[in-house]
């Protein structure tokens, strides 16, 4: 049991390694979060509901998510191969693509919950 629980120690201690390395290296990744922590300020602020505030922490998990994914494909691809192939494009590209993708659905979601609060609150 507990080699149990000291190989789960050391995994939880390399997985945090990634995210603070992630937080410290990647200027994208460090965008993603200063607007998730904002997006949860303003979510406090303006009182949203339990469901709602349930969805926009899952649209944060998901582009963080992403984002790391995004990351670790192209460092990937890096060790691969350090000369141009249209491979190496592709990957880089869709992975790409999938960031772009879960940054345009956290917008929606964002705008859907965020925006009448804010005219409402406004007005």
């Amino acid at each position: 049991m507990k080699h149990l629980i000291r190989m789960h120690t050391i995994s939880f201690k390399h997985a945090y390694d990634g995210l603070r390395w992630a937080l410290t290296t990647q200027p994208n990744f460090r965008i993603h979060f200063v607007l998730s922590a904002l997006s949860l300020f303003l979510a406090s602020v303006l009182r949203i509901s339990a469901v709602e505030l349930t969805v926009v922490v899952f649209a944060i998990v998901l582009g963080l998510t992403a984002e790391m994914i995004n990351t670790a494909i192209e460092a990937m691809t890096d060790l691969i191969s350090q000369e141009w192939r249209k491979e190496a494009k592709i990957a880089k590209d869709v992975s790409a693509g999938m960031m772009l993708t879960v940054s345009v659905g956290a917008s929606v979601v964002a705008c859907v919950i965020f925006v009448p609060k804010i005219a409402a609150y406004l007005l």
